[in-house]
Order: C-alpha cells, then sequence, then structure tokens
C-alpha cells in the first residue's frame, strides 16, 4: 500500500471528507477508508473513534485529521396506514350531526267544568267545580243565557318549549234542548282555572254536531281542535275552552266531570327537538 506522503494528489485537499474508520483511536490515530483508500489519520483531541465508525476528516497540507464521528441519519418510523374503512380525505368538513326529535302525546283532564248563567256560576245543576256545560238559552226562559267552560290548570304548561302537532278533546251531548244534531261554538278562554267573573273569550270555531244521547248518533266524539290552540295552552297564554253564543239557540248541554269521566278531555301530541 501507498505510503502516506503518496495519497497527496489521490484525495482532495479542501473540504470535509467521509471515512470509514478501520481501527479504534490510539495514541491521537487510527487507520481509515477514503473514497476506498486506506489512510492513516490523526484524531483531534477529545474524539474517540471506533472500529467501523463513520467519520468526518479534513486535510491540512499532507495530513488528514478526524475531526468527528458522524451520527447515523435519524431513524423516521412510517406513517401507520389508514383503516381500510376509512372514508376517502376529501378536504370538505363532516356535516353537522341531525337533532334528536322526540315525540310524545300529553292527557289533560280539566281541573274544573262550570257553566255561567245570569251573572255567577250555576250551583243548581250540581258542584260550580264539575257541573255540566251549556249553550245558549231554553226555549223562552226567563233565566239568562248559559255558557259553559273547562279549565286545564298547569298542566298543559308542563310541555313549555314544545311543538304541538295535534289537539283533541272529547265531547258528549246529553240529554237538553231538541234532539237533532247540534253544532256548538268552542271558545279560547284565557284563565286556567275558573275565575269569581266571566272568562275572558278568545278565538272560536265550530264544534262538531252531536245528537242527544240515547236519542241521535253520534252523541259523543273526540274533535280535533286548531293546532294552534294547543300551542297557546302549552305557551301559557290560554288555559281553557268553553262554548259561547251570542244567540239563545241552539241550545246544548255537554257532560262535564261529575257526569261523565272522560269529559272535556283534552290531548295535546308534541314533538321536541334537542
Amino acid at each position: 500500500m501507498a505510503d502516506f506522503s503518496g495519497l497527496k494528489g489521490s484525495l482532495p485537499s479542501s473540504g470535509p471528507l467521509i471515512g470509514y474508520a478501520l481501527t479504534a483511536s490510539a495514541n491521537g490515530a487510527c487507520r481509515a477508508t477514503v473514497s476506498g483508500i486506506e489512510i492513516t489519520t490523526r484524531v483531534v483531541s477529545g474524539v474517540t473513534v471506533g472500529v467501523g465508525d463513520t467519520i468526518l476528516i479534513v486535510r491540512r497540507g499532507s495530513t488528514f485529521w478526524v475531526i468527528a464521528i458522524a451520527g447515523a441519519a435519524p431513524i423516521v418510523p412510517p406513517a401507520e396506514p389508514a383503516p381500510d374503512d376509512a372514508p376517502p380525505d376529501t378536504g370538505d368538513k363532516a356535516p353537522a350531526p341531525k337533532p334528536t326529535v322526540t315525540t310524545g302525546s300529553l292527557t289533560c283532564h280539566p281541573v274544573a267544568t262550570s257553566t255561567w248563567r245570569s251573572g255567577h256560576w250555576r250551583t243548581d245543576i250540581g258542584s260550580s267545580t264539575s257541573a255540566d256545560t251549556y249553550q245558549g238559552r231554553y226555549g223562552y226562559s226567563s233565566y239568562g243565557r248559559n255558557s259553559g267552560f273547562a279549565f286545564y290548570g298547569s298542566k298543559p304548561r308542563s310541555l313549555a318549549g314544545a311543538t304541538v302537532t295535534k289537539a283533541t278533546v272529547k265531547l258528549r251531548r246529553l240529554t237538553s234542548g231538541d234532539y237533532g244534531r247540534r253544532s256548538p261554538t268552542l271558545r279560547l278562554v284565557s284563565e286556567s282555572s275558573r275565575p269569581s267573573g266571566y272568562p275572558s273569550l278568545h278565538e272560536s270555531t265550530t264544534g262538531p254536531a252531536l245528537g242527544v244521547r240515547g236519542h241521535v248518533s253520534p252523541s259523543e266524539t273526540t274533535f280535533t281542535l286548531p293546532t294552534s290552540w294547543g300551542q297557546a295552552m302549552v305557551d301559557g297564554s290560554r288555559g281553557g275552552l268553553g262554548i259561547v253564543i251570542s244567540a239563545d239557540s241552539p241550545y246544548i248541554r255537554l257532560a262535564g266531570r261529575s257526569s261523565w269521566s272522560a269529559a272535556w278531555t283534552l290531548t295535546l301530541y308534541w314533538r321536541r327537538s334537542g
């Protein structure tokens, strides 16, 4: 093998060289190969060379110096493959989850059924809070015109925040007046419990045509109210129902709580999103 001085023209004279240690450093020197050429090189103070190390070498004149041990390139673990069932990444944002919709129904029995006549609540037909409900005037009676009411307390408002999808009420006609099928005029009222005076009247709608029970069919029905009426009950702006006309006829008697346990039962169908 050529001696050290004979390699001056074979290796570059400037810039660092990469070599591989053939021996460990001893007495400030070691044997190495650079570009396939075996050389003896000095080792700067503080650097320890081991067999097989990759070393950085610089040449100054005719002398080669190991100036550092070259570290191995960092090992970067490969990225984990995406699961086979993962959807392709399109760059679009995922849609917002759909809201949960809950539905149900609420049955509300009236807390009072009463009839108003001649400036007061009638007590001659039974308890003033469970009496039958009358509309109009009987024949040419000297008594005043009747108006019947059902009040529902606070139960409808337990659905506050829900949307009413349907509202129904159960009605039964009893003997009074003629037997032909007659339709009461239904009204919404503000009060949810029976007031001392006459209730505050609001929206109106024509009720079902009912005959007298035992004589003309049908005498009872589950009548569908305007949906907005049920919503008003839930929202608390309305609290009861009535049968009220500004004339004497038709004279109608509908069952109250004491005559029929299902009388004036209000059912509210609802939905709620959340």
